[in-house]
């Protein structure tokens, strides 16, 4: 069992998990994601609530929304879900997934751990950009945490 903690940039809004390895984490590029995250992908997992304790206020978001035009695309969360983000900061931190109410959907980022899991699947791959899945092959400069440059070699 490990803890980890996930939280908005303000440190208003945590959800800790004690449990297990996530039994999934997934790499997306449903619309909804992008958007979400304001990336090309975004990289979630999903904890079973058991595990959960959510700490601080959220404001909720849900989708689809209800009496709007349906969507024209299928996305990661077509069956429903509601966002939790922070108030203050506006980040989001976890959701709650309509068609699996047993976990809860948290965002790989927010946990700030390069120890967690890597993903184990990959959905809506024909939404993203074609360079999406392989960044370490398209030559730009590469920078270390101090700054230094590699040239077009990744750090």
């Amino acid at each position: 069992m490990t803890t980890r903690t996930s939280s908005c940039n303000c440190g208003k809004l945590s959800l800790t998990y004690d449990g297990p390895d996530p039994e999934r984490i997934s790499v997306c590029q449903c619309y909804e994601c992008q958007r979400r995250t304001g990336s090309v992908f975004s990289v979630q997992a999903r904890l079973p609530v058991e595990h959960v304790t959510i700490e601080g206020a959220s404001t909720t978001w849900t989708f689809p929304i209800e009496g709007a035009k349906p969507a024209d695309f299928r996305s990661c969360d077509s069956g429903g879900a509601t966002y939790h983000f922070c108030p203050e900061c506006g980040s989001t931190v976890y959701w709650d997934i309509s068609v699996a109410p047993e976990v809860v959907g948290v965002a790989v980022g927010g946990f700030t751990d390069a120890s967690f899991p890597p993903p184990m699947i990959s959905g809506f791959e024909a939404y993203g950009a074609p360079w999406a899945m392989n960044v370490s092959e398209i030559q730009m400069p590469h920078y270390d945490y101090d700054g230094t440059s590699h040239g077009g070699q990744r750090a």
